[in-house]
């Protein structure tokens, strides 16, 4: 967001097609970017860090970090994620940008990314993906508190 002029410019000078991928969930957000600083550091992966896994065994194994959520501030998280969201889609109006939700694209995988290739002006094609889903339960079972 600090140059976000600037990357505004560019991508409307280089024709660049910005999707932005959103999660409605705030909480599970959240929680997904604790999960992954943490794993940032320590590496839980054979000393790798890892954000998408494409094993049922890594996945687990990530899973298994619950962040502690500081409940006290965490309405005031949640405005100011929504806060950012609004703020980089004013920003980034002028550039040409669709905007796909997380839990759209699980629930509607072949319609969605129909959309998507239609958007970036592809044939549309039966996409599959290897990646596993990391947190598959409720998010109360994957935060500490």
């Amino acid at each position: 967001m600090e140059h976000h002029v600037e990357i505004c410019q560019y991508f409307t000078h280089r024709h660049v097609s910005v999707i932005f991928l959103l999660r409605r969930d705030l909480l599970r957000r959240m929680v997904s970017v604790l999960a992954n600083s943490y794993d940032r550091y320590a590496k839980l992966l054979n000393g790798n860090h890892k954000s998408h896994v494409h094993s049922p065994q890594k996945a687990a194994t990530l899973s298994r970090y619950k962040p502690t959520i500081n409940s006290s501030s965490l309405v005031n998280d949640f405005k100011e994620m929504e806060l950012h969201f609004a703020k980089v889609l004013t920003c980034y109006n002028s550039a040409g940008h669709i905007v796909l939700y997380y839990q759209d694209l699980m629930k509607k995988w072949g319609l969605k990314l129909n959309e998507v290739q239609e958007y970036l002006d592809l044939p549309t094609k039966d996409l599959t993906s290897c990646q596993i889903k990391i947190r598959s339960v409720p998010s109360s079972d994957h935060i500490k508190n």
